[in-house]
């Protein structure tokens, strides 16, 4: 997903970064464990997009925010963060809430279908395809992993997260579903020039935040 180059829309379909306009009726900006505002980090109509992940089949609009300061890596949900889910049925209201200042600079994102997505060497590769890669280097039919892959580290949904220190798993039944990547454009520098990952749990519907930089 990218942002630059084009003017919003003003519609309720379009997705943003560092901006929420969706709520329902009765809600407002999530405060965090100190009473604090939180920031809005990210809005994404789901239907306008070109892939989104089954876990999220239900959901129309999904939005997300963050205390000014960090969560804990895999922190429960609601102290600090916090992800909001619509489904078609909801009625939701579009307002501009006031947020805490300094806050990130807001831009609507375009998303692009990427055809392929692979995971990071030391994030996620298959066993059985690490003794693949690791045979062809050897028989010298290629230098690296990384001359016969492609993965993108910007902000997405689908694919892999875009680990900069080695890989974790957070646990059987979570599926990566998406993630935001610093960007200087907007204001946002996850700690090191890391980026936030999410999962969600195919069964329980439970989502995880883990986050990692340079």
């Amino acid at each position: 997903m990218h942002h630059g180059g084009f003017r919003p829309t003003g519609l309720d379909d379009e997705s943003w970064i560092g901006k929420v306009f969706l709520y329902r009726p009765d809600e407002a900006v999530p405060l965090d464990e100190s009473g604090e505002k939180m920031l809005p980090l990210a809005q994404f109509y789901l239907p306008g997009l070109p892939f989104c992940s089954p876990l999220l089949s239900d959901t129309r609009v999904l939005t997300l925010f963050m205390s000014r300061t960090f969560p804990e890596q895999f922190e429960e949900m609601g102290r600090n963060w916090l992800i909001r889910e619509y489904g078609s049925h909801e009625r939701l209201e579009r307002r501009e809430e006031p947020v805490p200042v300094p806050s990130l600079k807001p831009f609507p994102l375009r998303a692009e279908l990427v055809g392929a997505d692979f995971p990071l060497w030391d994030g996620g590769v298959p066993p059985e395809l690490e003794e693949e890669v690791l045979r062809l280097e050897r028989a010298g039919e290629i230098e690296s992993y990384y001359d016969i892959i492609s993965h993108t580290y910007e902000h997405k949904i689908g694919g892999y997260p875009s680990f900069c220190q080695s890989g974790v798993d957070p646990g059987e039944g979570f599926e990566f579903v998406f993630q935001l990547s610093s960007d200087s454009k907007v204001g946002l520098n996850v700690v090191g020039n890391g980026s936030l990952m999410l999962w969600k749990h195919e069964g329980t519907g439970e989502w995880v935040l883990y986050y990692d930089f340079y």
